[in-house]
């Protein structure tokens, strides 16, 4: 059988195992109905597969019929803590937990992926790794770093690894990958401003903790204004405040939640520097006491350009010479970044849009949708992307 053959026989399974998953969300951490699924779907297709990665990760091991290389295709599988608000059939069954980010489809997509390359191994030169990774979602912590600690290359070290995202802001057919960066690096922070409290009609006695907020607020963003090469990018954003009692007492304690996102390293230690020299100087100047939580994130993402390329050509083969348009990279934050940090590859966007039907709502919004015709493109183009891997590594060894 083709690809295409083969990919057309899965076609209405990843539509139902990306339903089954929507309909069944898990938050970071507590992914274990998601995992026994996995691993129920990896044994009716004869696929080998390991656990006890990060608690809930699986790895399933497809080893071709001819030595080669290893190449991993990896896989989220964690929800989110939103209330789904869409009137899809099978729109999620749980209070509070959604797929809003569409890690459902990433994980049907490479179920199906390898049942797939199951089917291929006589033609394999090599073996294939799907990593199911937990806890995606859970920044600053996350679930890739944890798999790796947790052994699950130790036996089979990739020689390189492929992520794959869904994006709405791209047409079903098209995928989006860049050489270089292609998702930011992504901080936080919790600001707490202890002030002292009192009446509205006297100020004089007290030390307003919103005053000091405000001032502390538009200090801040003078990093990204006055502080940042404008040809560089950074994004420091406030979040959440919470602070005061009623309209006439003077607030004695502000919070303020935000996020800090960068490309470059060089970039991130500068903002971070300036973050904190700032809020010193509003402490010394306002007399309050400001503490600070700050927690470094998911490092930038930045592609192998080799292996950004190969995905490029791979799309080709199989969506078409024009499917790869021109993107710009996002400062959305991706635990795929920590892979990429120990192995060469590559992490893309595969284009989900429903603008042609109906409003497109954005990922992590309650009424995120995506184009289910987008899945057969998934599954056909990691396909694609694992055999071209596996020959050119195969090319590289000779």
């Amino acid at each position: 059988m083709t690809l295409e053959q083969l990919v057309k026989s899965v076609e209405n399974k990843v539509i139902e195992t990306r339903r089954h998953l929507h309909r069944h969300p898990e938050l970071s951490g507590e992914e274990f109905e998601t995992s026994s699924f996995i691993q129920q779907q990896l044994s009716e297709a004869g696929i080998p597969f390991k656990t006890g990665y990060a608690k809930t990760g699986v790895l399933g091991i497809i080893q071709g019929d001819k030595p080669g290389g290893t190449v991993a295709l990896r896989a989220d599988i964690d929800a989110l803590p939103i209330q789904e608000d869409s009137d899809l059939a099978f729109k999620s069954s749980t209070e509070g937990k959604m797929h809003a980010c569409g890690h459902d489809a990433h994980t049907a997509m490479l179920i199906a992926a390898g049942k797939v390359l199951e089917q291929m191994k006589s033609e394999l030169s090599g073996t294939v790794l799907l990593v199911f990774q937990p806890s995606e979602e859970d920044a600053p912590t996350g679930g890739s770093l944890q798999m790796m600690e947790d052994g699950v290359f130790d036996e089979f070290k990739p020689d390189v690894i492929f992520g794959q995202h869904v994006w709405p802001d791209l047409p079903v057919g098209k995928v989006g990958v860049l050489p270089n960066e292609i998702m930011g690096a992504s901080d936080r922070f919790k600001i707490t401003i202890k002030g002292s409290g009192g009446h509205a009609s006297m100020p004089h006695q007290s030390n307003d903790a919103i005053i000091i907020a405000s001032n502390l607020i538009t200090q801040l963003q003078t990093i990204v204004s006055r502080n940042t090469d404008p040809l560089d990018s950074a994004v420091l954003t406030i979040g959440k405040i919470e602070g005061g009692y009623r309209y006439n007492v003077i607030a004695d304690q502000v919070t303020l939640e935000g996020t800090i996102r960068t490309f470059r390293k060089e970039v991130k230690e500068m903002v971070k520097s300036r973050f904190h020299t700032i809020i010193e100087g509003v402490e010394r100047s306002f007399g309050a006491d400001v503490q600070v939580d700050y927690s470094d994130g998911y490092p930038a993402t930045v592609n192998t350009p080799e292996w950004s390329e190969l995905v490029r050509s791979s799309a080709e083969k199989v969506l078409g010479e024009d499917s790869v348009p021109e993107v710009s990279p996002s400062l959305g934050g991706e635990d795929f970044s920590r892979f990429l940090q120990r192995y060469p590859g590559a992490f893309y966007w595969l284009g989900t849009s429903v603008r042609e039907t109906e409003q497109q709502f954005p990922l992590h919004d309650p009424h995120f949708k995506l184009n289910e015709d987008a899945l057969p493109e998934g599954v056909k183009l990691m396909v694609q992307l694992a055999l071209d891997s596996l020959s050119e590594l195969e090319r590289k060894e000779r």
